[in-house]
């Protein structure tokens, strides 16, 4: 069999026996196109067989992908170099499970990156923020909700728009989302975003089960999922830009770092790190401890206790 026929079986066995999301499989399939398309550009006439992947072959892949250009002229990040041998990782994994002759996997390492700097909000920021989203509209109310759920609970932009209204008890503050790779983990919810989900949906008249719905007049008026007019993650990401914007906040800020402010703001208050991590639902707490280096709450009282200030004349 040739790669790509073997690829597309790896995809199949990524959602339907690995239990990947499709989201997860989808990102798999991009960087495993690459895989193909530097078969088709360094030997054309030739269809990639597993045998042909050598060292020699992982070397000068690794090199294109380091040489590649997006059609915009944008070369792929470490980062994104690093996805896409991941991939080729777990692909050549698949290969040896079912005893397919190619590159050992473990042949396949990563290249160090260096883990950007967490962009957060205080709580002030969040604040201004709110405070440019109106109230006497559906829209408004819908978008005061998401803020508020978003800081609220530390979601991943995803799992809030994977929400169903019957998803949420209001009255309980809590409920259970599935996040990465399936797992489960509980989510609560502050009085304050409870009522301002509550608010939104008093608001609503119709019967959709997506907890955020898509007000645009392009969107369709009829659907047979119910889920045509859910909003997607692209246009949360709108959503907030928009009242940053207005807020004169200059930082970037995208849905994720919503997540960042949950997590920053449990810290900053005393929580230990193995909770933050279990209410993020990191798998391992190595992740969770990116934030600790800007929110040890006890860094700044041990500064102003014991270092020497200097007597201004």
């Amino acid at each position: 069999m040739y790669v790509a026929d073997l690829i597309n079986e790896f995809l199949e066995s990524l959602e339907v026996e690995s239990g990947r999301s499709r989201y997860t499989t989808r990102n798999y399939e991009l960087y495993l196109a690459r895989v193909v398309e530097f078969s088709q550009e360094s030997n054309p006439e030739e269809d990639l067989k597993p045998a042909d992947l050598t060292p020699e072959w992982l070397r000068k892949y690794r090199l294109w992908l380091n040489r590649y250009q997006t059609e915009r002229g944008k070369g792929l990040s470490v980062m994104t170099q690093n996805y896409h041998l991941i991939a080729l990782r777990g692909f050549l994994k698949y290969l040896a499970k079912r005893n397919i002759k190619s590159l050992d996997p473990v042949l396949v390492e990563l290249p160090r990156t260096h883990r950007a700097q967490v962009t957060f909000l205080h709580v002030d920021e969040i604040d201004r923020i709110l405070a440019e989203i109106p109230l006497d509209t559906e829209d408004g109310l819908r978008d005061r909700a998401i803020f508020e759920l978003l800081f609220s609970t530390g979601l991943r932009v995803s799992e809030l728009t994977n929400l169903n209204r019957d998803h949420v008890n209001l009255q309980r503050r809590e409920f259970m989302v599935r996040g990465k790779g399936q797992k489960d983990r509980p989510v609560f919810v502050s009085q304050s975003a409870a009522d301002a989900v509550r608010d939104y949906l008093d608001e609503r008249k119709d019967s959709l089960p997506a907890l955020f719905l898509n007000n645009s007049r392009n969107q369709p008026s009829a659907g047979t999922s119910g889920d045509y007019r859910r909003l997607s993650p692209r246009s949360i990401e709108r959503i907030i830009n928009k009242y940053v914007r207005a807020a004169g906040i200059t930082k970037h800020v995208t849905p994720h770092t919503l997540r960042h402010s949950f997590a920053t703001d449990l810290l900053m208050n005393g929580a230990d790190l193995r909770s933050v991590q279990s209410l993020l639902g990191h798998s391992n707490i190595s992740t969770t401890q990116i934030y600790t280096h800007v929110t040890d709450p006890h860094l700044k009282d041990i500064h102003e206790k014991f270092h020497s200030d200097v007597e201004s004349k």
